[in-house]
């Protein structure tokens, strides 16, 4: 498989995944790992009772990094794959006042379902941009903290997305994601399904691959926490996944 083909298969199948949730419909959720994180309890009914409910219903991540990234007033934080914007929408309110939150999409539905549910909720402090993780379109050093949502696996460059992780943080900035990982490597046919890396499967990234991915970038500070485990003979987790630029 192409990176560009891996790249098209994702857009189509998160755009069809966007329209069914503008519809009112369920969306198939990392159809692999059976991953959502609102269902999984991974979120505060009373952030989400503020939400509109295709923000809620739109949710595809595996996690919660907006716990994670232990957000302040007046920070910029950036959201890699920000789909629905359930995770810019509640990051927007908690750096209020003074802080900004980006979304950065690379799907045309995606981004019309977030621009809509940030309209429904009155959020003023978020916009959503698109582009690619890889290509990441704001400056260097302009965010105070980058979170990403079982978005990271999906990317066939994951050196390039962290790269420009990596660029766009501040000194000090600081990294905090939610993703799939694998404890140990997946059967050849798995990592060759196509169906199975838009079902964030198989491009995870194995934990120490991960965590040797980021030290190459110039991370500090790394730290992977287990969350949930999914299939594959428990191979497939969910994580916390933490980092840090460093300040000089």
């Amino acid at each position: 498989m192409s990176d560009a083909s891996l790249k098209d298969a994702v857009r189509d199948a998160y755009g069809r995944a966007a329209l069914r949730v503008a519809a009112g419909a369920a969306p198939d959720c990392c159809r692999g790992t059976d991953c959502s994180a609102v269902e999984g309890n991974l979120y505060d009914p009373a952030d989400l009772a503020t939400l509109p409910d295709q923000a809620v219903l739109g949710s595809l991540g595996c996690g919660n990094p907006t716990a994670l990234a232990e957000l302040r007033a007046g920070d910029t934080v950036l959201d890699l794959g920000s789909g629905g914007g359930l995770d810019v929408l509640l990051s927007a309110r908690r750096v209020a006042p003074g802080g900004m939150a980006y979304g950065l999409d690379m799907t045309d539905e995606m981004l019309t379902l977030a621009r809509e549910n940030q309209r429904r909720a009155g959020v003023t402090n978020a916009e959503f941009l698109k582009g690619d993780i890889e290509h990441i379109p704001l400056p260097e050093g302009s965010v105070d903290v980058i979170i990403s949502n079982c978005v990271i696996n999906l990317s066939a460059d994951k050196p390039r997305v962290l790269a420009e992780a990596f660029r766009v943080l501040k000194p000090g900035g600081r990294l905090a994601v939610s993703d799939v990982i694998v404890q140990e490597d997946l059967p050849a046919a798995v990592r060759g399904d196509l169906e199975q890396w838009v079902g964030c499967v198989a491009g995870a990234l194995e934990q120490r691959q991960f965590v040797a991915l980021l030290g190459e970038t110039g991370f500090e500070a790394i730290g992977i926490e287990p969350t949930r485990t999914y299939q594959i003979d428990g191979r497939v987790i969910g994580a916390f996944i933490r980092a840090r630029k460093p300040t000089a």
